[in-house]
């Protein structure tokens, strides 16, 4: 039985299964989820946990089978955390996690929980992730898309007992907020609990939210490449300039761009042998976010000006390594930011 993770508190009080399954890529929402199961099983009785973490494909996956069938000697009823940070159990972890998810169903003095982060389509479909599907609970944790991190923000402070202004004020209260954390929730809710140990429940200022959060940006390679793919020209500019001041690498910087120009130019060469978008984005394996920003500016993006900008890529390539090259910057920053942009206005005219 699959269920979102705002529905998972409900699923909870209705009542606790002996197997849960939880994939998602964002740390916090996979933590909160994992928290929310942990708290429903201590409180019904289950006061003994076990953790095991598969590494490598040489995995003893007997040590987790004999965690579900041997009982307790300090409890009633114990909680056996599999996480499996690849997302790919391997062969024996396949037939692993079948047996575990069907002997779950009988044995009331255990409680599986697995952690995976997230999984395509295909790995849905596994035999595997299928039996933990039909003997439990999967939860799956969905990204906060950045439209909706305001609204998200002001949803936890809530929680607190505070809350931003009414209005314009207090909506550009919250898009300074979000701006500042580039969408990564833990960074968020670092600083929503800073601002509870900050100020008393009640109206917080834009003052008083500036203060608290102006110098805690977290900007991400990965999250700024979206933004290109977006066409968000000043979110761009931002980030980038986020990122050099951190001290991110600009090689990694230009990884991410660089990566995300090559995918845009082999899906572009399937659509041109006559391959539909979906299955030519999935080839490529790609999804989520990028997969809707992709449907949107491929159909009219052309060969020509994808090549275009996989020379300029190759090009800044050469710049953030110590080269030089006619008609750009010497500066790798400066030559990224000239690259991130043409790309940038490339797919907003889109």
């Amino acid at each position: 039985m699959q269920v979102a993770a705002p529905q998972l508190a409900a699923q909870l009080q209705r009542g606790l299964r002996s197997l849960y399954t939880v994939h998602g890529d964002d740390p916090l929402l996979v933590q909160e989820a994992g928290d929310a199961i942990r708290a429903a099983a201590r409180a019904q009785g289950f006061t003994e946990r076990t953790v095991h973490t598969v590494a490598g494909a040489h995995f003893d996956w007997s040590a987790v089978l004999a965690s579900g069938a041997e009982m307790s000697l300090f409890a009633d009823k114990q909680l056996i955390e599999v996480r499996i940070p690849s997302g790919k159990p391997g062969k024996d972890g396949s037939q692993a996690l079948q047996q575990l998810a069907e002997g779950a169903a009988g044995n009331d003095a255990a409680l599986t929980l697995v952690v995976l982060p997230r999984l395509d389509m295909a790995t849905q479909k596994s035999a595997w992730f299928a039996a933990l599907d039909a003997h439990g609970v999967t939860v799956r944790v969905e990204p906060v898309d950045r439209k909706a991190l305001p609204n998200w923000i002001a949803q936890r402070l809530q929680l607190q007992g505070q809350r931003v202004a009414a209005g314009d004020e207090g909506q550009r209260t919250l898009q300074f907020f979000a701006d500042r954390v580039e969408g990564n929730l833990l960074a968020a809710h670092q600083e929503i609990q800073k601002l509870a140990l900050l100020h008393p429940p009640g109206e917080l200022s834009f003052e008083q939210v500036e203060a608290a959060v102006l110098n805690v940006a977290r900007y991400d390679a990965f999250k700024l490449a979206e933004a290109v793919l977006g066409g968000q020209l000043p979110r761009v500019q931002r980030m980038l300039d986020g990122l050099q001041a951190e001290g991110e690498a600009p090689v990694l910087v230009h990884w991410a761009l660089a990566d995300d120009v090559r995918t845009l130019y082999r899906v572009r060469a399937a659509l041109d042998t006559g391959k539909p978008l979906p299955v030519a984005l999935r080839e490529s394996r790609v999804w989520g976010a990028k997969e809707k920003l992709m449907e949107r500016v491929l159909p009219n993006l052309g060969a020509g000006t994808l090549s275009r900008w996989l020379q300029d890529a190759h090009t800044v390539d050469g710049i953030v390594k110590g080269l030089k090259a006619e008609g750009w910057p010497t500066d790798p920053w400066q030559a990224l930011q000239q690259f991130a942009m043409r790309v940038a206005q490339g797919c907003a005219a889109r």
